[in-house]
């Protein structure tokens, strides 16, 4: 029977194994780093109490992973570049709860579809082991080897048969630092295990076991002391979530470090990242990005690993929720003293409050607060304006009560816009300006959650000339005007009267604050731009044009209440901006000032 040449041909076929495995390993390997990670992952899988990794040519020439694992039989080494075989995971339900950093059974055979590739391996009670050589997928051989327990994999030439994706390779030192960063995530997850990384015959870094963060992270970074980190710990609704996050006054605009975990598991987040961002709103300039290494504890169930081919992303079943607990816990930790404070101790855990927004957590200590020793006798004296703080407002709920004041310390200000205080420890100053936009802050959006506040009626109105644009800002933010204590009123065209304004302070000047805060409404800025609603830009703006100028004498009295106030405050040592609002210079500084050290 002659076949028709016109007729239709089956255009569909299985390719090859080695085909697939080279397009698995596009997804699986995209570099040499990817290699490092997933060898590595397997090594820790195995239970491997030190890992050592050596690369040549930025892993382009070779990458060697050796560990002390529990190694492998040589009928498990023979099936192990099968694609899809793996010892992790036996049955579809398995996924659901993930123990280990592995488990797809791609990442072997998809290494050694591209590269010429070595394997020996031994379990811990066989005198022997053995040695497995593969070429670009395909087998060359098995033999025994003497080598103590454990496995090391043996990767040369990556992408040999795929010269396209060698060509797309970057510069030996940029892949070096890639393969440098992946293995800083995972020494940072496994605190037990020692890791060894040598490239070109240098050792790059050698971290001992040890299961002390702070350690960890101050042997891979030597200017981790100088960035002043602060710990983290909280929990909430079977979350938790420890590590340590960077003090504001030492965040830098640019290149930063940031590391995130879900359950022991290196991970990337826009989301999350952001989310820790926003918990430092009002501390930091806009643009200014802190250091964060969190550490994310959820139920398993909860999160979704298996969403990425190199195990680089997750899905959380509530986002929301996380993001939440983030953004609470991150701004939490930098309330209070701590946040002048670089971390000493691990702070106690701390419990968040419970919700599903992502507002402030007004967390409750489960232990003592550590403070390091060097900062305990300002912790004494701040804590003296606090306890005023507190007893101004129980003195104003019942007048019958007495409650003797706490000791005032002698203050001074300089140059009529600084503020300066004696502790046992040294001197503390304080920005004058700064610190009422902080109190102002904070109070209005108490308020703003309250309903709002009344202002203060005039005596004698005073109108305002806008133009059309100026009116329109104006009524797209009347409602929070409205709460925050202004009462604006049309005056014919173009034109509002006010009858109402708030009264911060005895030398507000209510005309002026109102034109520049609808001039910046208008046109924006970096710190309205960072407001998260409407009424968030509107208590930026009027806590930073409302408060207290440079240059304003204060008596007495208002120095005492300014400083009480300030230190009644959440976040007490950073104005709306991010900029400091308190400066300490410690008794042994000044004292080597004068060369009395």
């Amino acid at each position: 029977m002659k076949t028709d040449p016109a007729a239709p041909r089956p255009r569909i076929r299985v390719l090859p194994d080695h085909v697939a495995n080279q397009i698995a390993a596009g997804e699986v390997v995209e570099r040499p780093a990817s290699v490092v990670k997933e060898l590595v992952e397997n090594a820790l899988d195995a239970g491997a109490g030190a890992v050592r990794v050596s690369i040549e040519k930025g892993g382009k020439g070779r990458i060697r992973v050796a560990d002390d694992g529990c190694g492998m039989i040589r009928e498990d080494l023979l099936v192990c570049l099968d694609r899809h075989a793996t010892s992790k995971i036996r049955h579809a339900e398995d996924l659901r709860d993930i123990h280990t950093l592995g488990f797809r059974g791609e990442a072997l055979p998809s290494i050694a579809a591209v590269s010429r590739m070595v394997i020996e391996t031994a379990p811990a009670n066989r005198a022997t082991g053995s040695r497995l050589r593969v070429l670009a997928a395909r087998m060359q051989g098995v033999e025994d080897a003497p080598r103590r327990p454990g496995t090391t994999v043996d990767v040369r030439n990556l992408f040999l048969n795929t010269p396209v994706r060698a060509r797309f390779l970057r510069a030996a030192g940029v892949e070096t630092r890639a393969v440098s960063e992946v293995l800083h995530s995972l020494a940072l997850a496994n605190l037990d295990t020692r890791f060894v990384f040598q490239a070109n015959g240098r050792t790059v870094f050698d971290l001992p076991a040890g299961r002390d963060l702070a350690t960890r992270i101050g042997a891979i970074w030597k200017d981790a002391d100088a960035a002043g980190l602060i710990s983290v710990a909280t929990q909430r609704g079977g979350m938790r979530l420890f590590g340590a996050v960077q003090r504001p006054d030492r965040a830098r605009p640019g290149f930063r470090r940031a590391h995130l975990f879900v359950n022991g598991r290196p991970f990337r987040d826009a989301g999350i990242l952001a989310a820790a961002d926003r918990g430092y709103r009002t501390t930091v300039p806009e643009n200014t990005r802190p250091w964060l290494f969190l550490f994310v504890t959820v139920p398993r169930d909860q999160v979704d690993v298996n969403v990425h081919p190199g195990k680089a992303e997750v899905r959380f079943q509530r986002t929301g929720r996380i993001e939440g607990f983030v953004e609470a816990s991150v701004r939490e930790t930098l309330e209070g003293i701590e946040s002048a404070a670089a971390w000493g101790k691990p702070r106690p855990l701390q419990v968040v409050r419970e919700g599903e927004g992502a507002g402030v957590g007004t967390g409750t200590a489960v232990g003592e607060e550590a403070v390091p020793r060097e900062h305990a006798d300002d912790v004494a004296q701040i804590n003296l304006f606090r306890a005023r703080a507190a007893q101004s407002e129980d003195a104003g709920a019942s007048e019958e009560v007495y409650m003797p004041r706490a000791p005032r310390p002698a203050l001074l200000q300089i140059h009529n816009s600084f503020i300066l205080a004696e502790t046992r420890d040294g001197i503390i100053i304080l920005d004058q300006h700064a610190a009422h936009e902080r109190i102002l802050y904070e109070r209005i959006m108490a308020a703003f959650e309250r309903g709002g506040s009344d202002g203060q009626r005039l005596l004698f109105p005073f109108t305002i000339r806008l133009t059309k644009p100026e009116l329109e800002i104006v009524e797209s933010v009347s409602e929070p005007l409205v709460r925050l204590g202004f009462d604006l009123a049309p005056f014919g065209t173009n034109t509002l009267l006010v009858q109402s304004v708030p009264s911060p302070h005895p030398y507000f000047n209510a005309e002026q604050c109102i034109r520049e805060m609808i001039e910046e409404l208008l046109h924006g800025s970096d710190l309205t731009r960072s407001a998260g609603n409407q009424n968030e830009r509107v208590a930026m703006s009027y806590a930073c044009r409302g408060a207290i100028k440079a240059g304003q004498k204060l008596a007495q009295e208002e120095m005492h209440e300014l400083f009480d106030q300030l230190f009644a405050t959440e976040l007490p040592y950073h104005d709306i901006h991010g900029r400091p609002t308190v400066v300490r210079l410690g008794l042994g500084e000044l004292r080597r000032k004068f060369g009395r050290s």
